[in-house]
């Protein structure tokens, strides 16, 4: 009876000397960054994987926020397949973890994450964060594969909250999908003080407060960073690896946002989707009709359709109706202001003859893709993107790179995967797609021997189904066909 009691004792000091530990390496931490942060949080988690729930918050649970501003559990959700197809988390990476605003923005709304596993490799990742998302939006795609790794990591919001619930009235409002559909939502990166060049500059001040914060919680800065993001975050990636090569040491982006002021970019690319969608829905969805040929001369993958408890759906059709008008009307709010979004039509919205008539070509100009890398990066792309098409997007900037030249473009890599689609998650309906995940993280692998141990990067390829990244692919450069059998 006296040894269990005193074991008891004993187990109860160290948890209590353990809790004391933590507390105080918070308070060390939150001192040491303090200047740098605003409404700052830290805890230790006995798990920093989203196999614990208390990793990634609960979605509308910023206080003071309307819904849909603050959606950490739905960000994540986005980029993935369903649970039974991600890659298992394999164990428990104990840790601390900082949530904050970043102190210096003005607006208020730019938001900072940083995961400190205990057993740390010495090495950062730093996220991007896709569309309107938070800062929460690579947890389960990029954040726990690091993390088990022992990386730190560090994600941004892009210097932005999401989207509240509005109405037409408001000039500022989006449709969320078709014409008839009466919803409306407010994205608060159309405010003013929200230019997309804040987006970059987010990425980078994310990774000068994590070097801080790795500086302070293990006594110096990591050996190396890099950079990871998706679609929008994708372009975060490019942008950083562009411009500052001091806070990174290499890339990887999925599927990145392409942005060019001559063109391609999404004001080039949405509206003839938009535009011809309805007239080829009317025909049956004829693969073979005018409107079908103008989508895909307009850079788009066939279409694909399925049925389902809810109906006959396309791949075009999801595409229409959850992606391609919120996301043109988004952008064109943005970069180009004056122009009638809804009365003159998302479809016909002219970006060459836009030029002329508004500050359009300056606004695109100013968050423009250079192609000029200053770090090794590999882009991961899926030939049957519809919302990125991959001749507009990663081929586009694969083909700006080279033309740049220098000598990190020999450092550079496009990998395709063959039925690789912009939306993971729209492989549970269309078993022809292709999972871009896992080659994702393949990728974020190689680039890391590539840059610590000078292992030579497989050169570009085209990714067959059910393939993997190879130092000898069969198909070399680009997919010949969009969608394979």
């Amino acid at each position: 009876m006296w040894k269990s009691t005193a074991t008891a004792l004993a187990l109860l000091i160290l948890a209590g000397a353990a809790t004391a530990g933590a507390q105080h390496s918070c308070e060390r931490l939150l001192r040491k960054l303090g200047p740098q942060l605003a409404d700052a949080s830290c805890v230790e988690s006995p798990d920093l994987t989203t196999r614990n729930p208390s990793t990634t918050p609960k979605d509308n649970s910023l206080p003071g926020l309307p819904d849909l501003a603050f959606m950490p559990r739905a960000d994540r959700d986005i980029l993935v397949a369903d649970p039974a197809r991600r890659p298992p988390i394999k164990k428990a990476v104990p840790g601390l973890q900082i949530q904050a605003r970043f102190a210096k923005d003005p607006l208020g709304q730019a938001r900072f994450l940083l995961r400190l596993p205990k057993d740390w490799n010495g090495r950062l990742v730093v996220a991007g964060a896709s569309g309107a998302r938070s800062e929460f939006n690579g947890d389960f795609v990029w954040s726990d594969y690091v993390l088990q790794q022992g990386y730190a990591y560090a994600s941004q919001n892009k210097g932005v909250l999401s989207a509240h619930a509005s109405t037409a009235a408001d000039p500022l409002a989006c449709r969320t999908g078709p014409p008839d559909d009466p919803h409306y939502v407010h994205y608060y990166d159309d405010d003013p003080g929200q230019e997309f060049t804040r987006w970059r500059d987010f990425m980078v001040m994310a990774s000068d407060l994590a070097h801080r914060g790795v500086e302070a919680q293990y006594g110096h800065k990591p050996r190396y960073t890099y950079a990871v993001g998706t679609s929008n975050g994708g372009y975060q990636v490019r942008r950083a690896i562009e411009t500052a090569p001091e806070y990174f040491d290499g890339g990887v982006e999925w599927a990145g946002t392409f942005v060019d002021p001559r063109g391609p970019n999404l004001l080039t690319g949405l509206p003839p989707a938009i535009l011809n969608y309805p007239d080829y829905l009317a025909t049956g969805r004829s693969p073979t009709s005018t409107a079908a040929l103008n989508i895909m001369a307009a850079g788009y993958p066939p279409d694909l359709a399925a049925d389902t408890a809810n109906g006959r759906v396309s791949l075009w059709g999801n595409h229409y109706g959850s992606f391609w008008q919120p996301t043109q009307c988004q952008w064109q709010k943005r970069l180009d202001p004056d122009y009638n979004t809804y009365g003159a039509g998302l479809g016909r919205y002219n970006y060459l003859a836009r030029l002329s008539a508004s500050t359009v070509g300056r606004n695109v100009a100013a968050i423009a893709t250079s192609g000029k890398i200053k770090r090794p990066l590999i882009t991961v792309a899926g030939t049957m993107d519809a919302l990125l098409p991959i001749d507009h997007h990663a081929r586009a900037y694969a083909r700006l790179v080279a033309a740049e030249g220098g000598k990190h473009a020999q450092a550079y890599r496009l990998y395709e995967i063959q039925n690789g689609n912009h939306v993971e998650s729209y492989t549970n309906t269309f078993p022809q797609l292709e999972l871009i995940e896992p080659h994702a993280q393949h990728a974020f692998d190689l680039l890391v021997r590539f840059v610590e141990r000078k292992t030579p990067l497989p050169p570009d390829q085209c990714v067959a189904r059910g393939g993997t990244i190879s130092d000898a692919p069969a198909q070399l450069r680009h997919c010949p066909n969009l969608l394979a059998p």
